[in-house]
């Protein structure tokens, strides 16, 4: 198996965050992304990368609030919807 060198897999994330689908989470998960990306963790990134390949209408619910996120995900879920609460301040 190929290791993906990290600076490719930093692109590929910030993309895949930038084009999901319905705007709202292009802004949501792309600002995250060109935040945060540069200086997270490879377990940031593991974390990133599952929550990408969620559907955007659950990432959506759990960030808005409207549903909880799974336990797995429910401190990137919340420092993600924080973060939008004081970006839209």
């Amino acid at each position: 198996m190929t290791v993906e060198p990290r600076d490719i897999r930093l692109k590929r994330l910030k993309i895949r965050a930038e084009h999901r689908g319905i705007k709202e989470m292009d802004l949501i998960l792309g600002g995250w992304a060109a935040a945060h990306l540069a200086h997270a963790s490879e377990a940031e990134l593991d974390l990133f990368e599952a929550i990408l390949a969620e559907a955007d209408l659950d990432l959506y619910q759990w960030v808005s609030g409207q549903q909880p996120a799974p336990e797995a995900y429910a401190a990137f879920i919340e420092d993600l919807a924080a973060t939008v609460r004081i970006g839209g301040a």
